[in-house]
């Protein structure tokens, strides 16, 4: 029995490892950042844009914190506003969610769901987020107000990008605009948004919350300049340097989160070729608060004209 004291040492201390990286994780899911990226994508001679990119809120009534983090955000005074989905995260969170947004939904904005604004979120293993997808959907919990959500955000002139094509003129640019409702559900309609992207608007974006290949083949296929998609919370749980282990869908995990081309193999100027920026998100599900190496983040993506010199 002389291995038994070992045995529970490191037990013990396994557990106490265990403890220190949950409580590290969960201390990180209130450490948001504002990421900032340049994309040359504008016809030449066109003034910059900064857009804002909002994703997986993933909002519950007493996060104070993360209120105040994002009711500063309209200080950045963006351009357009986009929200890829997941806002809500508990049945009392839509008015919480519009008085959050309050000071941006004056802004030009577009909006898509995610499965969390349908459905009630409910226990988990917060560390499951790294198996595979088994494909279970978890659409047999209550249902959200999330018609409430959309009422309020088109109130406030934010366009519903559910699976709809339309275009939105912000200052001098006229951009082209083909959203999904969430892939993750199969709610998407791809053939009610299929073909060419307006070849007359200065910019063509195509906004899903989960960034399913085959949405992103589609947008990238008819022509879009560029694509705009959360769900992926960066990975959640990611080794250190931020290197994702998991995205949630079949995107592959080198593109979990920040600027890329779609497809991935490919360069400015191929054709069926886009630009994508995948959001790490602002939250997680209340029943898996934790996050490690993989901060919660708003980020402004600076849309540069094609001539706009180097910096």
């Amino acid at each position: 029995m002389r291995f038994l004291p070992g045995l529970l040492g490191a037990v013990a201390a396994g557990g106490a490892a265990g403890a220190a990286l949950t409580a590290y994780g969960v201390w990180e899911t209130r450490r948001f950042v504002l990421r900032r990226y340049d994309v040359r994508t504008l016809p030449a001679g066109m003034k910059p844009l900064r857009v804002l990119h909002l994703s997986d809120i993933h909002m519950t009534p007493g996060q104070a914190r993360k209120q105040e983090w994002i009711r500063d955000l309209a200080a950045l005074e963006p351009d357009l506003v986009v929200d890829t989905g997941d806002n809500l995260a508990h049945h009392g969170a839509v008015p919480v969610v519009l008085d959050t947004l309050a000071g941006l939904l004056d802004r030009p904005g577009v909006f898509v769901h995610g499965s969390n604004d349908y459905f009630e979120p409910s226990l988990r293993n917060p560390f499951g987020y790294l198996l595979p997808d088994n494909g279970k959907r978890h659409i047999d919990k209550p249902q959200l107000p999330w018609r409430d959500l959309t009422a309020g955000l088109t109130d406030a002139g934010w366009l519903d990008l559910t699976n709809r094509r339309t275009t939105l003129t912000v200052g001098e640019t006229t951009f082209a605009f083909a959203g999904v409702d969430d892939p993750h559900l199969s709610y998407d309609d791809l053939a009610a948004v299929a073909g060419p992207a307006e070849a007359g608007a200065d910019l063509r974006l195509g906004i899903t919350h989960a960034p399913y290949l085959r949405v992103l083949d589609q947008f990238a296929r008819d022509g879009y300049d560029g694509i705009i998609a959360g769900h992926t919370h960066g990975g959640q749980v990611c080794l250190p340097g931020g290197r994702s282990l998991t995205t949630n869908c079949d995107l592959d995990p080198a593109r979990a989160r920040g600027l890329h081309r779609h497809p991935a193999d490919s360069a400015p100027g191929d054709p069926g070729s886009s630009w994508m920026h995948v959001s790490a998100g602002l939250g997680t599900s209340p029943y898996a608060q934790v996050r490690i190496a993989c901060r919660p983040e708003a980020i402004v993506l600076t849309l540069l004209p094609a001539d706009h010199p180097a910096t």
